[in-house]
């Protein structure tokens, strides 16, 4: 299990876990601490707050010291000499011991005793904040106590394997049943379905094996299963306790894996396990999606460890399901088949082999339940299969064979067959007799409808959400569990956790000082441009429009007229003719059509205004062949929409097309007035990163990786861009730093942290002293491995660029993909749609125990509940407070481009994703099924990644990605 309460931080081997080497070299520093404080001594954590049940507060901590920042002279980054190459080098081993425990001859008070000698240190938490006015929200946390028990691990082998947990749990449940009394102590265990079953008190025996027989209901005959028990291990409550009360910094995993096991024993035997979610009719209305799919409810469940002590993250969720459908009538709602009594065309048996592949039918012609699963579809129709029988002589033809044996008439003989079995031994059956098995996951791609039933489905106002989590609660009724309650002595309270909590002020928006108004002051996480000119209006000079729609053909010259006066009343300078002639274009024509407006323009565009086909599916090509091929920045625009000729749509649309050529919309008023601490004092560069996968099913697509960086301190407004592909669901960005020893040229080092840090010194004439790094989509099994190989590629690069150069850096990472939600307590203090208000912040009682993080909700809430954005920091030399960190990243949310108001996660972060999300487009067939032309099989069967294509220069200088 991935995650707390789930499961170690590990994420994995390798250098998870860090090796022992010297410290960082700190440019003239002594021997660095592995928290990376200024010099100015260590900092003591303020109290915790009155409803924390630990009352120890986390320890101060020594710094380190080393020269200020300005005894870094902001040289011009230079090609990497032979001394910079080597102490790039060493870096590598030097990380880790920068991130575990402390180098000897470092002074500490009170520092806290390690678990593990490998065990990685993020930083403390250095007191919690008090900006803002303070408020009281309830978090769908629930405080678990736990008696004080003898708990004990042991290890489950059944044999033979057996790949199915909801089988393991049958064959585990019968053997407790039969020997509960005479062999097992009386205890009732818990058991995860796979490896590990755990007891409250030891079981009479270290090791022992027993025999289970079950009857086999799809086979009608009996199934031996040989069941061995062995004591693995004895989780320690005591541990877990210190942690709690910070007198041990390291999280006892194994203990909180124990309990959540426990926890979780009931209704994984009860219902549909999804992840560490809970799903079944029982739990809610089900209802359809369309295309035989359908949307089940249910609840997400996860033990954490927090700073009230152990705690229940309880939530509502949904997912979407296969129909229990016969399988012909899936082809008719699924593919929209017409006339199933024509055999499919060659395109359409594969979209229907990709779609069934994997699912589990029961066949509805037998006198018992018996089930296979589709491992594919024949080539060849029904009425033209044949097989021979049992007795190895007589060959028959599949309708004659059903038609014999169980008098059955296939209507549908001109369909291919399902194939069940192996390749050697294939069972064919006919579609029209398979019945698609209830409570089987859809985990294809949705379509646009389906998502968007699925969200109207499951939306739902911050009241109804916490009615309904109540009642899961409720439905779950932990303390009449004889296992939970009884057995293990853990006790759930069914009131969600009171948190105290802050509402942070608005940042003061600075606009150009020829409108009628200079300033905007947001309200509720939102504002207007009215009266209001950009801050830093850009040229157009060289543009014009191709308009694709069929419905609306004739606009382009009219809509383009209403944007252009849009774009200039909102301070721009864009020329009101166009420079090469507005023409509209055939849907199909798409590629002809943009490079005859590239041959014909005498000037490189700045901007070419696209109005997109009628019909969805042609985004992607037109910015693949604008950005990789032609090199033109390219605005798109719905025809719909743009037919309405809406003021707030051509405002959105000039927001956009500002960043794209260059100018800023707004700027932090503290920016201006270099007034935002830890930025404003020295070169600053903000970096925002993310790796996006495939979807679930591709198993041929790469993963892509993104990372932007502001190119304009002090405003850190303007981000530039760089995308790279990597191997499918590779979290860890590979392509941050890389050293390539080329025959001509020597040693070569690139990579996109280095383009970057260059192109950051060609902006602004400086080189960064301090690096604040936003990373998003990290899961916290992953913290480990991705702080110790992109921290080291951070370094390396920097080292690769002068010998010595290492700026400050802070390491945080950005997490959306949780289940925690906020609500207010008090009515009259929330937003108009009911949620808690734009800028609440938490960092007490549901936090981290002892390291640094908290949840912030930037955004005001527009329909459902809102999401806050989890916080945390793995790493920081720049001796942030929490109030420092959280005020930072709050007002940046104002900054995004795209639109007047906050948004929900830290703008860096969500131009990595919306850059990354893009380059799929690059090496996609927006039309194709498949979905991926990104990668082939190299010799040896590994996945080789294929390089995206170039992003061209002028593109890569401006937000393209808007």
């Amino acid at each position: 299990m991935s995650g707390r309460g789930g499961g170690g931080r590990g994420g994995g081997g390798g250098r998870g876990r860090g090796q022992p080497s010297p410290s960082f070299p700190r440019g003239g520093s002594g021997g660095g601490r592995g928290r990376g404080r200024d010099s100015g001594g260590g900092r003591r954590s303020s109290d915790p707050p009155p409803q924390m049940a630990p009352t120890q507060p986390p320890p101060s901590q020594m710094a380190p010291t080393r020269p200020p920042p300005s005894q870094m002279a902001p040289t011009q980054p230079s090609p990497s000499s032979t001394p910079a190459t080597s102490s790039s080098d060493v870096l590598g081993r030097e990380v880790s011991q920068k991130l575990t425990l402390e180098p000897q001859g470092v002074t500490t008070t009170s520092s806290l005793p390690p678990s593990s000698s490998k065990a990685i240190r993020f930083p403390p938490r250095p007191g919690f904040g008090t900006v803002g006015k303070k408020c009281r929200v309830r978090a769908n946390h629930f405080l678990v106590d736990v008696a004080d028990k003898d708990l004990h691990h042991y290890d489950v082998v059944i044999t033979p394997e057996v790949t199915s947990k909801k089988l393991n749990r049958i064959i585990i449940e019968r053997l407790v049943k039969i020997h509960k009394e005479s062999h097992l102590g009386r205890r009732c265990p818990a058991y995860d379905g796979r490896k590990s079953l755990y007891t409250a008190g030891a079981l009479p025996f270290d090791s022992k094996e027993f025999v289970i027989t079950l009857i086999d209901e799809d086979r009608r005959k009996e199934r031996q299963f040989k069941v061995a028990i062995k004591l693995a291990s004895k989780p320690d409550l005591h541990y877990l306790r210190e942690f709690l009360c910070r007198r041990h910094f390291e999280c006892p995993q194994e203990t909180i894996q124990a309990l959540d096991v426990v926890l979780r024993a009931r209704p994984s035997e009860n219902y549909t396990v999804v992840g560490r979610s809970f799903f079944s009719p029982d739990l809610g209305d089900k209802g359809p999606l369309g295309n035989a799919t359908e949307y089940w409810k249910g609840y997400y469940q996860s033990l954490r460890a927090t700073q009230m002590g152990l705690s229940l993250n309880i939530d509502v969720s949904a997912r979407s399901f296969y129909e229990p459908l016969l399988v012909t009538e899936f082809l008719l709602r699924h593919f929209r088949i017409t006339d199933l009594s024509r055999p499919l065309s060659d395109q359409d048996r594969v979209k229907v082999k990709k779609a069934l592949k994997g699912v589990k039918v029961e066949l509805q012609h037998l006198q018992y339940a018996k089930t296979c699963k589709i491992a594919g579809i024949s080539r060849e129709p029904v009425s033209q299969l044949t097989f021979t029988l049992d007795d190895k002589r007589t060959k028959v033809s599949v309708v004659q064979y059903f038609r014999d044996k169980y008098n059955i008439y296939l209507r549908y003989a001109a369909l291919p067959a399902l194939q069940c079995g192996s390749e050697a031994k294939p069972i064919y059956l006919p579609m029209e007799l398979c019945r698609i098995v209830r409570g089987q996951r859809y985990t294809k791609k949705l379509n646009d409808q389906q998502v968007k039933a699925l969200l109207n489905a499951t939306c739902q106002r911050p009241h109804d959400r916490e009615q309904n989590i109540r009642n899961m609660v409720k439905i779950n009724n932990f303390q009449g569990d004889e296992r939970v309650d009884g057995e293990f002595g853990i006790q759930v309270r069914n009131e969600l956790a009171l948190v105290d909590a802050r509402v942070l002020p608005p940042p003061s928006l600075m606009y150009h000082e020829s409108g009628r108004e200079r300033t905007a002051s947001p309200s509720f996480g939102a504002w207007n441009m009215i009266n209001k000119k950009m801050v830093n209006g850009g040229k157009v000079d060289f543009w014009t429009c191709v308009n694709f729609s069929v419905d609306y053909a004739d606009m382009s010259e009219q809509f383009c007229d209403r944007l252009v006066k849009m774009c200039n009343s909102k301070g721009m300078v864009f020329r009101q003719t166009a420079s090469t002639r507005m023409r509209s274009a055939r849907p199909d024509r798409i590629d002809q059509a943009l490079l005859d407006v590239y041959k014909e323009s005498t000037r490189p565009l700045q901007l070419l205004i696209v109005i997109l086909p009628d019909q969805t599916g042609s985004y992607g090509k037109i910015k693949r062949i604008c950005e990789t091929e032609l090199g033109i920045v390219s605005q798109c625009c719905q025809p719909k929409q743009a037919a309405k000729f809406s003021n707030q749509y051509l405002e959105n649309l000039a927001m956009k097309i500002n960043v794209k050529v260059g100018g800023r919309n707004t700027v932090l008023e503290d920016a201006i007035q270099r007034r935002i601490p830890r930025v404003s004092e020295c070169p600053t560069i903000i970096f925002g990163a993310d790796v996006t996968h495939p979807q679930p099913g591709e198993d041929s697509s790469c993963s892509i990786a993104a990372v932007v960086a502001s190119m304009d301190w002090p405003e850190v407004t303007k981000y530039r861009g760089l995308v790279s592909a990597q191997p499918h669901r590779e979290e860890i960005i590979q392509d941050l730093y890389k050293k390539v020893q080329d025959p001509q040229k020597g040693v070569v080092h690139s990579g996109m942290i280095r383009d970057l840090l260059v192109a950051f010194y060609k902006s602004t004439g400086q080189k960064p002293l301090r690096i604040i790094f936003y990373r998003d989509g990290v899961s916290e099994g992953q913290f480990n491995q991705v702080l110790l190989l992109e921290m080291d590629a951070i370094r390396k690069a920097c080292a690769s660029l002068q010998d010595g150069y290492m700026p400050r850096t802070t390491f945080i990472v950005v997490q959306k993909r949780h289940h925690t939600r906020l609500f207010p307590t008090d009515p009259n203090s929330t937003d108009k749609s009911g949620n808690i208000q734009a800028g609440t912040v938490v960092d007490t009682s549901i936090c981290h125990p002892t390291e640094f993080d908290f949840y912030l909700n930037s955004h005001g809430g527009i329909k459902g509940t809102s999401r806050p954005t989890h916080y945390h920091v793995l790493y920081d030399e720049n001796s942030f407070t929490a109030d420092i960190l959280q005020v930072l990243t709050n007002n940046l949310c104002y900054t995004y481009a795209r639109c007047t108001r906050s948004v929900s996660i830290v703008p860096p972060a969500y131009y990595a994703h919306l850059a990354a999300f893009r380059a799929r487009y690059y090496i996609e067939d927006g039309t194709s099924d498949s979905g991926s032309t990104s990668g082939q099989l190299a010799q040896g069967g590994n996945l080789e990644v294929r390089p995206l294509p170039s992003i061209k220069d002028n593109v890569k200088d401006v937000m393209f990605f808007c």
